[in-house]
């Protein structure tokens, strides 16, 4: 029995978007007390993100959704209550953090959750400090928050909620747009944080490889969005684990290795879930053409002549140089995963690329063009773009005129536009949602939308910004077929993620950057096969990748 009262009580809540049929989640029970670290998993679209936004009060006060039921953040109802009290209970970090990023530098944007609170001055200066120092952001403390790459402005939004001293810290996909330094970084502050046995957390998290030391108990969500398990997170993974690979969630790269074993008739018991666990039971089995991680899978081989190509790429932000010179070819064909410490300038190359920030003239040429001086309409013909974070491409009021719109603009028959979109729509997982708007859609879906936006026009090259941030992994691992599926037609497709596992095993071309410069490139078998190159660009590849790399070696032996 728990001794002490819990921080949140959360009773037979459900929450129905504005246009939305049906609830989700629906009918949620569950309580969380000090010192817990709860992860809460489910499929795409099965209301994670929805039930965060309610634990601080923004559903009910801010937000067009309707709440039944009731959450209690300690003694404080949160549909009574005010947002800013609640805050004193629950801090959020949101999936996008440019969504709660308001001031005009580092440190006054982690300084202004505790002075609203009207703490004493010295008291708002050592939280800050704290949490600035905790992230890796006290050197930039003085830069503009806009100036961060997008996992800088992640662990910034991590600082303002250390720095709010809630007892209760909500963190949505926190590290997903991290590099893997930076996920350690974060996990072992937040672990830091929870030391002491007076604070909790609840974690929304795809990387669970970096979540399995950390959590202590999971809430697994089913497609409708009700609560299927609720238990500690060993029993619930290795218990519910065919349960879990059939509504698509996440798990951790250990047992997804583990049950490709199982299904080649090689059974691991217990069933692993951190790379260590893994290893010890491959100890004196050799099974080095089995394990799965390494060389990615083959579609149509790369051409010669390249599809785009980078000559002396120099890209300015104001009066800051980003890129330094980059010089780069991308063979028809290829899928070239561009990798980097945060700050690298991955972001910045990929748009650069894509001509979504227009390169100078006659440093970029893409099938044939240059983006730098080509017009929007002949650009659009050739390259598809998907951002970092799919509200910044949406324009239209429906999910399916969404997707038509670019069609429109080509001017194709009626017909031939509904087959398409309706095509994509089936394809992606969103017909139910045809006539939502965007912005209504949960994280997943949206980022679903977003690449559906970018493929049906069919382009020549694809360029996608972390494209399976936001998914679950049935869906993450349909996008990656896809993406295979377009490559061995001949489309060249070229992505920025932090996953290197996913780098590992779907791409044929990795570019590490380091400090807006070209470190390596090459064929990714070839450049995996050197930890170094990785090491040296502040880059760690994964562990179970590194795990398994030794056990081929002693295999081989």
């Amino acid at each position: 029995m728990r001794s002490s009262a819990p921080l949140l009580r959360v009773r037979d809540v459900s929450l129905t978007h504005a246009d939305a049929v049906h609830p989700s989640p629906r009918e949620i029970s569950f309580d969380i007390h000090p010192g817990e670290v709860v992860l809460l998993l489910g499929p795409s679209g099965s209301g994670k993100s929805t039930l965060t936004l309610a634990l601080n009060g923004l559903i009910p006060h801010a937000l067009p959704a309707t709440m039944t039921g009731s959450v209690h953040a300690g003694d404080l109802d949160t549909a009574d209550a005010q947002t800013a009290e609640l805050s004193t209970r629950v801090a959020m970090v949101f999936q996008d953090p440019d969504a709660q990023i308001v001031t005009g530098s580092v440190y006054d944007e982690v300084a202004f959750g505790p002075e609203n609170l009207r703490l004493p001055l010295d008291e708002v200066a050592a939280r800050t400090d704290d949490a600035l120092r905790r992230v890796g952001l006290w050197d930039r403390r003085a830069e503009n928050p806009d100036r961060l790459s997008g996992g800088g402005r992640q662990r910034l939004a991590i600082a303002c909620a250390l720095a709010m001293g809630s007892p209760l810290i909500v963190l949505d996909e926190p590290t997903a747009n991290l590099d893997p330094q930076g996920v350690d970084d974060v996990y072992a502050a937040l672990a830091d944080v929870v030391a002491s046995g007076d604070r909790a957390i609840l974690l929304v998290e795809h990387n669970l490889d970096a979540a399995m030391g950390f959590v202590t108990r999971t809430i697994v969500l089913d497609r409708e969005g009700r609560l299927a398990f609720d238990g500690p997170a060993a029993d619930i993974i290795r218990d519910h684990v065919d349960e879990l690979v059939e509504m698509g969630v996440w798990l951790p790269a250990a047992t997804l290795e583990g049950l490709r074993l199982r299904a080649d008739g090689i059974r691991l018991d217990p069933l692993p879930l951190t790379p260590e666990e893994l290893a010890a039971q491959l100890d004196g089995i050799r099974l080095a053409s089995r394990l799965t991680n390494g060389a990615p899978t083959k579609g149509a081989p790369p051409q010669d002549t390249p599809i785009l190509r980078a000559r002396g790429l120099t890209v300015r932000r104001g009066r800051t140089e980003i890129l330094h010179g980059v010089d780069l070819d991308l063979a028809p064909g290829s899928l070239t995963a561009i990798v980097g410490a945060n700050g690298a300038g991955k972001t910045t190359l990929i748009q650069a690329l894509a001509g979504v920030v227009p390169p100078p003239k006659r440093q970029v040429e893409v099938d044939g063009i240059d983006p730098g001086s080509a017009s929007p309409r002949d650009l659009a013909a050739r390259i598809g773009f998907v951002f970092q974070n799919p509200e910044h491409q949406f324009i239209a009021h429906t999910v399916f005129d969404e997707l038509a719109h670019g069609l429109r603009l080509r001017r194709l028959p009626d017909a031939e536009i509904t087959e398409r979109v309706t095509g994509m729509l089936d394809r992606f997982g969103l017909a139910h949602k045809a006539e939502v708007h965007p912005f209504l859609l949960s994280g997943g879906e949206k980022r679903r939308l977003s690449v559906g936006t970018a493929l049906i026009t069919r382009p020549r090259v694809l360029a996608l910004d972390e494209p399976t941030f936001g998914q679950d992994r049935a869906r993450a691992a349909e996008l990656l077929s896809l993406l295979q599926g377009l490559r061995a037609e001949g489309t060249t497709v070229v992505i920025v993620t932090h996953d290197l596992q996913l780098v590992a095993e779907h791409s044929t071309h990795t570019v590490v950057l380091a400090d807006g410069r070209v470190h390596a490139a090459g064929a990714t078998p070839d450049l995996f096969a050197d930890e170094r190159i990785f090491t040296a660009a502040g880059l760690r590849l994964p562990a179970l990748h590194r795990v398994l790399a030794a056990h081929r070696r002693r295999a081989e032996a």
